[in-house]
């Protein structure tokens, strides 16, 4: 006989438990190893760049025998264009609790918590800049199971890349050292971003891509596990400097890339590729033997800069409530 379930709503008192249980419960490897970054993403209630108010997170908890059997976590839509928007970011149910309804359950009670805050629908989708991966892995059947079972229905597919960063032999990792005489005989100087730049790059980033860019910047620069590197050029007759463009990762999770970005009328130059590879470089130096590149567009660039390959395909939903 199964015994009863509890749910609670979570305080931040309990992550240290739902990142333990995370670790046990997120059954692919690269997930379970960041499972700290993952929930302390997804928890993160500070302001977005131009807000005023703070980022409105939800989470639920349920117990059976006095232990932590399951979490979930949502939150309102970050940016875009309807804000009534609930985001279910991540479920995870205990490996030895799981068919037991627990999900369906942690689920439901998440829904009421999001329409709480004027949420009309709930989406399973990546809630940039405070996502972990773009929907539903689809080697995560359980999950799957339970959206479908819940009434959500596909809303698209997206995939991440993988870049292998094992040996220095990876094409990942190829030097960049020619392109960037190449570039800086064009007066293009390519360089690691500093705080100080982060005005100049979220203003960039805002003007000519729009969405959460800023904001995954602000994520990058100046902290640990993170980085950025530019394109710039000074104009010779002196003057302010011109981006042209930047590469960042570790905004999401440590091993992931992204996001990447060259102003249109630099492109053809060769930029993107050597921010690219910079970047792999850092995070090979800091111990990842592979990196993820986060909700592709692009995939012709990224195989062909850094011999990356499609590895991770998700499942993307949306319920209204």
């Amino acid at each position: 006989m199964n015994a009863e379930l509890s749910l609670t709503g979570l305080t931040d008192d309990q992550l240290p438990a739902v990142v333990e249980l995370c670790r046990v419960a997120l059954d692919l490897p690269d997930d379970s190893a960041e499972a700290a970054e993952i929930v302390a993403r997804l928890r993160d209630d500070s302001p977005l760049p131009g807000a005023a108010v703070p980022r409105r997170t939800v989470g639920v908890l349920g117990w059976q025998d006095g232990a932590l059997a399951g979490v979930a976590l949502g939150s309102m839509a970050d940016r875009g264009p309807d804000p009534t928007a609930g985001h279910l970011d991540l479920v995870a149910v205990h490996p030895e609790r799981r068919r037991r309804g627990i999900g369906r359950a942690l689920v439901s009670r998440l829904e009421q918590a999001l329409a709480g805050l004027g949420a009309t629908q709930v989406r399973i989708v990546g809630n940039p800049p405070h996502y972990v991966w773009p929907g539903i892995d689809v080697r995560y059947t359980p999950a799957v199971c339970t959206a479908l079972a819940l009434g959500y229905g596909p809303e698209g597919t997206a995939w991440n890349m993988t870049a292998d960063l094992s040996t220095e032999s990876s094409p990942a990792l190829r030097s960049t050292e020619a392109a960037e005489r190449r570039l800086a005989e064009q007066g293009v100087t390519v360089r690691r971003a500093e705080p100080a730049d982060l005005e100049m790059l979220t203003g960039f980033a805002r003007s000519t891509f729009g969405g959460s860019w800023d904001a995954e910047l602000l994520h990058s620069v100046g902290r640990q596990g993170a980085g950025c590197h530019v394109a710039v050029r000074t104009p010779t007759g002196g003057g302010a400097p011109e981006l042209l463009g930047f590469a960042a990762y570790g905004s999401s999770r440590p091993s992931w890339f992204g996001p990447m970005g060259t102003a249109p009328a630099a492109q053809g130059l060769g930029i993107g590729g050597v921010l690219l590879r910079r970047c792999l470089r850092d995070q090979r130096a800091a111990g990842h033997l592979r990196a993820e590149i986060g909700w592709v567009g692009p995939v012709p660039f990224y195989a062909g800069s850094a011999g990356a390959r499609i590895e991770r395909v998700f499942f993307l939903y949306r319920k209204q409530l």
